[in-house]
């Protein structure tokens, strides 16, 4: 369990930060920019938490730990190094993503046929939803360019790709599965 006593440490003053390896890197560096954005999706996520109930609540909020999880993923680079205490760094696994999957299908078995793209609206939880996927999307875009520097855990890779998956068929489902959508018009407005 982590234990936090300070939460000011000064370190981060002159634009670098440690990561969980104990390596310094600038704080613009593309591997904080991806797990600043993974944080961001997280926020995003209890912030459409807070008018959803049951079972979309409780997939979304084992979406926020994984969503620690994958940053602490990030927070170690795969070169087999450990973390700072000699410990095993903590990566996404392939089950976490199965179970993605798994939840996509459960929810999306019972949604309206797609006639049109579909626009972020209908109810609040959807449209925090829809924010959601987008900047999860830029998390994994970032995560991208950072594998394209660096190798990271491919299943890191592959659950935030399932992730703007998941949350767009959340929205859906949130939407009366798919009866509220807000839906594109295209070229009505010429």
């Amino acid at each position: 369990m982590v234990k936090l006593t300070r939460i000011y440490t000064r370190g981060g003053d002159k634009g670098q930060t440690s990561l969980g390896d104990g390596a310094r890197i600038a704080k613009d560096d593309l591997r904080i920019q991806a797990g600043g954005a993974v944080d961001e999706t997280n926020s995003v996520i209890g912030i459409a938490r807070l008018s959803i109930n049951g079972d979309i609540d409780a997939m979304l909020g084992r979406i926020q730990d994984d969503l620690f999880d994958l940053g602490a993923d990030l927070c170690v680079p795969e070169e087999g190094r450990k973390g700072k205490a000699g410990h095993e760094p903590l990566r996404i696994t392939e089950k976490q993503v199965k179970r993605l999957e798994d939840e996509i299908d459960a929810m999306n078995a019972n949604l309206a046929d797609l006639t049109s793209f579909i626009l972020p609206g209908g109810k609040p939880a959807a449209a925090y939803l829809h924010l959601g996927r987008t900047v999860a999307r830029r998390a994994e875009c970032l995560m991208v360019g950072l594998n394209a520097r660096e190798a990271i855990n491919v299943h890191a890779l592959t659950y935030i790709n399932r992730l703007s998956d998941h949350l767009f068929v959340a929205s859906r489902h949130i939407n009366d599965d798919g009866a509220t959508d807000v839906l594109w018009r295209p070229g009505t407005n010429r």
